[in-house]
C-alpha cells in the first residue's frame, strides 16, 4: 500500500463504493485458547489490563473501551510477555471478543519484563465499508487503541508506559509497553508531550463511549480549555489544534501561549462546513463545539502520515476522556474530505489539513443519562 496516494484518495471528494464483506473480526490465531490467570500482587494484571483496555463487553463485539470507525475493530493485537506478568513469559495473539489468548511462541533473553502489545490491522474490516477512505481511519484507531491500553495501565497504578507512535515501522503500526510493578519508566513522547495529570478509575475506562448524536450545547471555557490542553500534550509536535465553537460569537479558539487561556484565530461560522468535510454528517453543523486536530501536509512522507494519524487518535481519546470527565458528551470524528482547513482561512492550500475531531456537546444522549 502506497500510503502517501492512499491519503490522498481518502481527502478526496470521491465517495466509497458498496460495501464489501468484512472478513473475520479475529485473526485465525494457531493453538487453543487460554485463559489469562489471576495476578499475584507482585505481577501485571494482564486479564485487567486487557479487560480495560481492548476486550469486546458485548456477544457482537461491537462496544468496546476504544472507538473504532463504524465499530469495525481492524486493531489487530499480540502481546510481547516478559517476566513479572500474570502470563507466562512468550509472544500470544489475543482474541478481544471471548477476552482469551493463544500462544505463539517461546520466550527470548531479549524480551524486556512487563508486557509490550504491538497493535497492527486488518485492513479488510475497513476498507469493506470505507472503501478509499479506510487507511487514515485505520491509522487512528491504532493511536485510539494505544490511548486505551495507556489509560488501563495508569488505572491500574502501572508505571507510565513507554509509547511507540513514531510511524517509522510499517507492521506493528504502534506498541505500547508496560512495566511490570516496580518498575519505572518515563512518559515516552515527543517534547511537549505530556500524561493525563490524575489517573483515570476502572469504572471510569469501562463506562465510556462514544455519544450518539446529536450533540447541542456550547461547552464553557474552562471545559474547552480542558480538552485543549490535554489533546495538544498529548498530540506531539506535528499537530495543531483548535476547537470551533458556534453562536454568540462564533469562530475557531485555540489555546494561548502560555496555555492559561483561549484565544480566538478566526472568526466565522465553521461547523456547516466541518460537517460538509466530514462525510457529510450534518448533525456536527449542530454539534456544540468540534475540538480538531489539523497537519499533515499534502507532501508529507508515509512515517509523517502514521505518526500524525496515530498521534491524533491517541490525543483525541485522551481528550475524550477529559471532555466526559468535565460533563461533557463527546463523539470521536475521523472520516474528512477536502478538509484543507489552512487553505480554507487564507493561507496555502495544502499545508494543514484537518486530521481527527472530537463533537462535543453539553447535554448526554437519553439513552446514556438513563442508563
Amino acid at each position: 500500500m502506497n500510503l502517501v496516494v492512499a491519503l490522498g484518495r481518502a481527502r478526496s471528494a470521491r465517495h466509497p463504493g458498496p460495501d464489501t464483506p468484512a472478513g473475520p473480526a479475529v485473526p485465525a490465531w494457531p493453538g487453543p485458547p487460554r485463559q489469562i490467570p489471576e495476578a499475584d500482587p507482585a505481577e501485571l494484571d494482564l486479564h485487567a489490563l486487557l479487560r480495560l483496555s481492548l476486550a469486546a463487553s458485548d456477544d457482537s463485539g461491537r462496544l468496546r473501551p476504544a472507538p473504532s470507525a463504524g465499530a469495525l475493530h481492524p486493531v489487530d493485537t499480540e502481546l510481547v510477555v516478559g517476566a513479572g506478568c500474570s502470563l507466562p513469559p512468550g509472544r500470544y495473539g489475543y482474541d478481544p471478543l471471548r477476552h482469551r489468548v493463544h500462544r505463539l511462541g517461546r520466550y527470548h533473553d531479549r524480551t524486556p519484563p512487563g508486557v509490550t502489545v504491538e497493535l497492527s490491522v486488518t485492513a479488510r474490516r475497513t476498507v469493506s465499508h470505507y472503501g478509499h477512505r479506510a487507511w487514515p481511519l485505520l491509522l487512528l484507531d491504532t493511536g485510539h487503541a494505544a490511548a486505551a491500553l495507556f489509560l488501563a495501565a495508569r488505572a491500574l497504578g502501572a508505571h507510565e508506559p513507554e509509547l511507540r507512535l513514531g510511524g517509522a515501522a510499517r507492521s506493528p503500526l504502534a506498541a505500547v509497553r508496560v512495566p511490570p510493578p516496580g518498575e519505572a519508566h518515563r512518559f515516552d513522547a515527543p517534547r511537549g508531550a505530556e500524561p493525563p495529570a490524575s489517573a483515570p478509575t476502572p469504572a471510569e475506562l469501562l463506562a465510556r463511549r462514544s455519544t450518539p448524536p446529536p450533540l447541542p450545547g456550547t461547552p464553557g471555557p474552562d471545559q474547552l480549555r480542558a480538552v485543549l490542553t490535554t489533546a495538544a500534550r498529548a498530540g506531539g509536535g506535528d499537530l495543531r489544534w483548535c476547537v470551533a465553537v458556534g453562536p454568540p460569537r462564533p469562530g475557531l479558539l485555540e489555546l494561548a501561549p502560555d496555555g492559561t487561556a483561549l484565544r480566538r484565530c478566526a472568526a466565522g461560522e465553521a461547523r456547516p462546513t466541518l460537517a460538509a468535510w466530514a462525510a457529510g454528517q450534518a448533525w456536527i453543523a449542530d454539534a456544540g463545539a468540534v475540538l480538531l486536530a489539523r497537519g499533515c501536509p499534502t507532501d508529507a512522507d508515509a512515517a509523517l502520515i502514521r505518526r500524525t494519524h496515530l498521534r491524533a487518535g491517541f490525543a483525541v481519546h485522551l481528550a475524550h476522556v477529559t471532555a466526559r470527565r468535565h460533563g461533557l458528551a463527546a463523539r470521536p470524528v475521523g472520516s474528512w474530505q477536502q478538509a484543507d482547513l489552512g487553505a480554507a482561512l487564507g493561507a496555502p492550500p495544502g499545508q494543514d489539513w484537518i486530521v481527527h475531531g472530537l463533537a462535543l456537546g453539553t447535554f448526554q444522549a437519553e439513552e446514556e443519562t438513563t442508563a
